[in-house]
């Protein structure tokens, strides 16, 4: 049995109180399977008398938590702060400048800063590992950068954010409206004060940022990613697309094309078919596609203490075992700065959703737009009245290029006989 691998633990909210938890509740097992024991020598938080529900006194208190990065007895830093720059990034550039292991779960740093930080960390022959930074308990980072290394990754997607999906398959299941649920999700805990985050798009960006990266070698482009949120999916909405098969779920996917590497987090109908439709609650899931191992789906708990902290605990016994390698599954140097690529170039299908007046000719001055922009309608069905006054008008085109559909709601930008914004919600094909 090994020396102890010493463990500088910073942010003690829900993982990190649930890390030590866990390691206290499988100490026996963990350290037979790492080899030796894993142990927290020193931790910090903002608040030091604060009452977490677990016994901290055995540990040294760092009030500074930028020191946990030379604290002379750790091995590994855990950074379990959070944002995507301050403190977090801080202690990430430190450690591993020092040549000390890091794990962290922060997406957001991860996102922004992922290459610098490979770099630092191939620079001091130093581990960074971040399996819980992505879809909590489920080993996708893993799965991918080791399971399926041998494979050409045609197209990585799926459900990256456990609040909307959340909030989706309750509005499909109770037929209540975005607003209520999200007030509902608050008071359970599934989603924050400020929500704007989850239900915005912008968590599942980040998350799925670092999926591409890993998937198609190359350096983490958040800024490429197209974030669209599900703050304005209606009931109605959700119905609409039931009747015609489907289920509404918040999709990120990313896909490499001769003309560059997509990125999209956006609201999708997806068929009843496909696994994704049958994911509900706070449940997160993602699909790969490999070249010869075909289609992955990873699913589990995608947040909560118990699967975050699962995931920080196996990126410890890794290193505990010696085993890491390039954080990105290749050296940092190999991954390249893959361009944009234009979405109006993609093929597919679309919903739309129009409040319009109930007068005549709106159905006409809808179609003219359609068909000047050169947008196939597949089906239109017209619904009654709404909260508003309005009337709801759902379209599904046939697949054509994505441009046409953007040219045909720019011509009806502006229009009188719209009330409100349209809703975009492509077809997952």
């Amino acid at each position: 049995m090994g020396d102890a691998l010493r463990v500088a633990l910073a942010g003690l909210g829900t993982v990190g109180g649930g890390v030590i938890r866990l390691l206290d509740a499988n100490r026996d097992l963990i350290t037979r399977r790492a080899g030796r024991p894993i142990e927290i020598v020193a931790v910090s938080a903002r608040d030091r008398t604060k009452d977490r529900g677990v016994d901290l006194s055995r540990f040294e208190w760092v009030d500074d938590t930028a020191a946990l990065a030379s604290h002379p007895n750790a091995d590994v830093v855990v950074e379990l702060i959070g944002g995507s720059d301050g403190p977090a990034l801080t202690l990430a550039r430190t450690a591993l400048d020092a040549g000390r292991g890091f794990v962290t779960a922060n997406k957001a740093m991860l996102a922004h800063h992922g290459l610098e930080l490979a770099q630092k960390a191939e620079a001091s022959n130093a581990a960074l590992k971040f399996e819980a930074a992505v879809a909590g308990g489920i080993p996708v980072i893993k799965g991918l950068r080791e399971g399926a290394a041998a494979n050409a990754i045609a197209r990585v997607y799926g459900i990256l954010n456990g609040t909307c999906n959340f909030i989706l398959s309750k509005m499909e299941a109770e037929g209540r409206d975005f607003a209520e649920v999200l007030a509902e999700a608050q008071a359970l805990g599934y989603a924050e004060a400020d929500p704007s985050f989850d239900i915005d798009g912008v968590d599942a960006a980040h998350k799925l940022s670092i999926l591409a990266a890993i998937a198609f070698g190359t350096q983490p482009a958040f800024g490429d990613v197209a974030i669209g949120g599900v703050r304005h999916v209606l009931a109605a909405d959700i119905a609409q697309a039931a009747s015609l098969g489907y289920r509404v779920r918040l999709v990120g996917v990313a896909e490499e094309g001769a003309n560059g590497l997509f990125q999209r987090v956006h609201p999708h109908l997806v068929p009843l078919d496909h696994p994704l439709a049958h994911v509900t609650g706070s449940t997160n899931a993602v699909v790969a596609e490999g070249n010869f191992v075909g289609r992955l789906l990873f699913q589990g708990a995608g947040a909560g203490d118990g699967p975050t902290a699962s995931a920080v605990v196996a990126d410890l016994i890794d290193i505990a075992r010696g085993e890491y390698g390039a954080s990105f599954a290749m050296p940092a140097h190999e991954l390249i700065p893959a361009p944009k690529a234009d979405s109006g170039e993609r093929r597919g299908r679309a919903y739309l959703r129009f409040t319009v007046q109930d007068k005549v000719g709106v159905l006409a001055e809808i179609a003219a737009a359609m068909r000047d922009a050169g947008v196939s309608i597949e089906s239109l069905i017209q619904r009654g009245e709404a909260a508003d006054g309005g009337v709801m008008i759902a379209i599904v085109t046939h697949e054509g290029p994505e441009r046409s559909v953007e040219q045909a709601l720019e011509r009806l930008r502006g229009s009188q006989s719209l009330v409100g914004q349209p809703l975009l919600m492509h077809i997952l094909g």
